[in-house]
């Protein structure tokens, strides 16, 4: 909107005033309004005290007394100033050097919106903290990066922040605009456990990420070793290749040897390995050289490759989607799966959604007398948990919805969520709890002489292709609805052994 003269002006400037003189203040600025066109909007902030955490315990303080917001051009609000408004004074910048002009205190309409939505939405729910923002990414007592989470629904929708513990229980810690350019409020909102919220792939400290790190690269040498046709000497090949860089640490010499005692197509995919990936191999050593005999207490058993890894083994072309691997007993099928994550970065406070490339390994076991085929997953460590709760405490784990607790008040309860598959990981509750699911957890199947905890589908001969796809879907749903919410911590960690995350 053009100003009287006739160019674009309009800023939101900061008034300030005597304390409890703010309605004063906004009566003579609306009388003034009605006069010109060049005052358009005046707003004065409802909440003005707000919940301090000080000193262990929360106060409250004032925040926004005596200020008042205008839109409206400089030369508008300055001739106002001027003959309508002694006990008011305009709000400017400080200095950030010397010898710099002083400047009005501008807000920029972005950050005004903020503001005012921060104010009038949630000011009274949320208690401003005095540390900053940043001193929240990590678990003070533990070290590990806390939990980055993205606010759903309700008042607080689109807000993203850590989930950290406090004296009182956890709480979500954010950030908001405050009222000067470039300030920035840390504030948190207590019973983070009744927000709905997703939790953000952190992608520089997910504990999920760190957690699978020597898993990724243990299971990288097992897909080159039955890649290469090492089948039961797998588990035998993979000691020997730890055993002998933990001695020297030094692959070009590693594949030097396995060339010279006739292991040529091993040493020659060792050779094209990508810097990423030796880098992973090398780190697994130097923590076996520090912790002896760690690999082999780990991965004493090989029937099949974790559900979703990083690595396929098998070399695939790039247009190739998936390709078979016969072993002993059944046949590995690995295809390309392409995982969308919300992920974010802490030191730049950005957040974007990026796609990774995994492979998901399923193994195919061909009953000729009933024409009949098996596939299943690699769930052995998660299901061997679930299956090992009974009675009540599984009823709650599956079924669960609501519990009454205590509201810390006298006489106060309300509902909570239970931490329950049905309420954060509805995929495997129906897979858990539907007679008719036609995927099925499976205790001990029977693989050779091995067995394995499974998730499994049968199929005819003429909806194999289909039963396939499902399972895989299913169980790539599975580990996304586990892997994003921040409820079912413990479970996110039996995911490991399932999910090798990048």
């Amino acid at each position: 909107m053009p100003d009287k003269l006739n160019h674009v002006d309009y800023r939101w400037y900061v008034v300030r005033t005597k304390r409890h003189q703010e309605s004063r203040l906004v009566e003579l600025l609306e009388k003034q309004k009605a006069q010109t066109k060049n005052i358009l909007e005046i707003y004065a902030p409802t909440h003005t005290t707000v919940n301090v955490h000080q000193d262990r315990d929360d106060k409250q303080k004032p925040l926004f007394a005596g200020i008042v917001f205008v839109l409206a051009t400089q030369k508008a609000l300055m001739s106002f100033m001027k003959e309508h408004s002694q006990d008011a004074d305009m709000q400017y910048e400080r200095k950030k050097e010397k010898g710099e002009r002083t400047r009005m205190c501008v807000i920029p309409e972005s950050q005004m919106r903020a503001f005012r939505d921060y104010n009038e939405n949630y000011a009274d729910k949320v208690i401003v903290l005095e540390r900053p923002y940043s001193d929240y990414a990590f678990n003070t007592k533990t070290g590990e990066p806390n939990e980055i989470v993205r606010v759903v629904d309700g008042p607080l929708a689109g807000c993203e922040g850590y989930i950290c513990r406090f004296r009182h229980g956890k709480r979500l810690v954010f950030q908001v605009q405050g009222f000067e350019p470039g300030s920035w409020l840390t504030v948190s909102c207590p019973k983070a456990w009744d927000l709905h919220v997703v939790r953000l792939h952190n992608m520089e400290g997910d504990r999920l990420s760190v957690g699978t790190e020597k898993g990724r690269a243990v299971d990288l040498l097992v897909g080159f070793l039955q890649a290469c046709g090492y089948e039961e000497r797998t588990l035998t090949m993979l000691y020997s290749i730890i055993d002998r860089l933990v001695v020297k640490p030094s692959l070009v010499s590693l594949c030097k040897d396995l060339h010279a005692q006739g292991d040529t197509a091993l040493s020659q995919r060792l050779a094209r390995m990508t810097g990423k990936e030796a880098e992973l191999v090398i780190n697994l050593v130097r923590y076996e050289h520090d912790n002896p005999g760690y690999v082999k207490a780990n991965w004493s058993k090989l029937t099949l490759r974790p559900f979703l890894t990083p690595t396929a083994g098998v070399e695939m072309d790039e247009v190739k989607t998936e390709t078979e691997l016969l072993h002993k007993d059944f046949t590995e099928i690995i295809r390309k799966v392409n995982i969308k994550e919300e992920a974010y970065l802490p030191s730049r406070q950005k957040d974007e959604t990026i796609t990774t490339t995994y492979y998901a390994h399923i193994g195919m076991i061909e009953d000729k007398d009933k024409e009949e085929y098996t596939y299943f997953a690699n769930w052995d460590n998660f299901l061997m948990e679930y299956f090992l709760t009974a009675g009540k405490a599984n009823e709650k784990l599956v079924a669960g919805t609501v519990e009454t607790v205590a509201d810390g008040t006298a006489n106060a309860e309300r509902e909570k969520l239970i931490e329950s598959f049905r309420n954060y990981a509805p995929t495997l509750y129906m897979v858990l709890t539907d007679a008719d699911s036609a995927v099925k957890a499976v205790q001990d199947f029977k693989i050779g002489e091995e067995t394995l905890n499974v998730f499994a589908i049968r199929s005819t001969a003429q909806e194999k292709d289909a039963a396939k796809d499902r399972l895989i879907q299913t169980c790539v749903r599975i580990c996304k609805e586990i892997n994003t919410t921040n409820h079912l911590a413990v479970w996110r960690r039996y995911l490991r052994t399932v999910w090798l995350h990048e």
